[in-house]
């Protein structure tokens, strides 16, 4: 069998109904129980009928897509799929990951990452936060761009641009206040951007403006108990491996407020010998990026039992 990477999807992911094709699947339904007893209310209920705009809440989107993810990774090693040498996740997937090496139990993880969406959204008031995509454009552009941009304000202005999420060669998420993402997106497309597309989200996560909502998860973090993982997992903040609980909580408290280097991340894991990268929950965002990033590996996508099994041939 080829050596290869799970890796879990973050925000942006989440559907009505994501859990569906799985049916009655034991593995999953088990999941759902238990993230809903942590919880104290039916994620089930809500995954299944939603509806899309309550699903889109950053405090209900972050605990459903861990569950999606743990209930994908679940059900891959109850149908006697392999155990990957090394996992990671996309910002919030890096807690489903978490979950998969055994550092965090699903009913530690699920409170703490709706406690983590709680004090994101309350870190900056709704509609004074902006994020947009910059396509067609190298990261380190991207970055001088925000850099000019949030120069062109004059000093102590307050205003904040940065880039956020390298997620593949050209493309790069910006965050930072709403006046001063709109200046970047300009300056951005002036300097060559194909397209500067906002995305509807409700704050400016990994951006500085966060520190806030990082230091109220810093003190959860401390409170819940961490393991030393079972799998390498290679963190956001740095493309790194670490296995002391203590670095690991260091680097999630990073994390909600630094950049995540997704294109680091893959290049990591092709580095460590991964020669294949499985995107483990709904959708197929990472699965294109690894396609982008790094096209000599072998990419798919598991969410459901007709690509588990796909998944299991192609790694075969």
């Amino acid at each position: 069998m080829k050596s290869f990477a799970f890796v879990f999807p973050g925000q942006g992911s989440q559907a009505v109904g994501m859990l569906d094709a799985w049916g009655d699947h034991p593995a999953v339904a088990a999941t759902v129980k238990e993230a809903s007893d942590a919880l104290g209310e039916d994620v089930g209920r809500l995954i299944k009928e939603g509806p899309k705009e309550t699903l889109a809440l950053t405090t209900n989107t972050q605990p459903v897509m861990l569950v999606a993810g743990v209930a994908a990774w679940r059900a891959w090693l109850a149908e006697d799929g392999a155990q990957p040498s090394v996992v990671a996740g996309h910002s919030l997937g890096e807690y489903s990951a978490l979950v998969a090496s055994g550092v965090l139990t699903l009913a530690d993880a699920a409170p703490l990452v709706r406690f983590r969406a709680q004090a994101m959204q309350e870190a900056v008031p709704v509609g004074t936060g902006a994020m947009a995509a910059i396509l067609g454009l190298d990261a380190q552009k991207v970055v001088d761009g925000c850099a000019e941009a949030a120069r062109s304000f004059g000093t102590n202005s307050g205003e904040v641009v940065e880039a956020v999420n390298f997620n593949d060669p050209v493309q790069t998420v910006i965050a930072g206040s709403k006046a001063a993402v709109e200046k970047a997106c300009e300056v951005l497309k002036a300097n060559g951007a194909k397209r500067a597309l906002p995305l509807p989200v409700s704050a400016p996560f990994h951006s500085s403006l966060m520190k806030p909502a990082a230091e109220r998860l810093q003190r959860q973090l401390a409170a819940t108990a961490f393991a030393a993982p079972r799998i390498p997992v290679v963190n956001n903040i740095e493309a790194k491996v670490e296995s002391d609980p203590d670095r690991i909580r260091a680097a999630l408290y990073q994390q909600a407020f630094g950049p995540v280097r997704w294109v680091d991340c893959v290049r990591a894991i092709a580095a460590m010998g991964a020669s294949a990268i499985v995107e483990c929950g709904p959708g197929k965002v990472l699965a294109g990026m690894t396609k982008r990033i790094a096209p000599e590996l072998t990419s798919a996508a598991m969410y459901d039992p007709a690509t588990l099994a796909e998944v299991k041939g192609v790694l075969a």
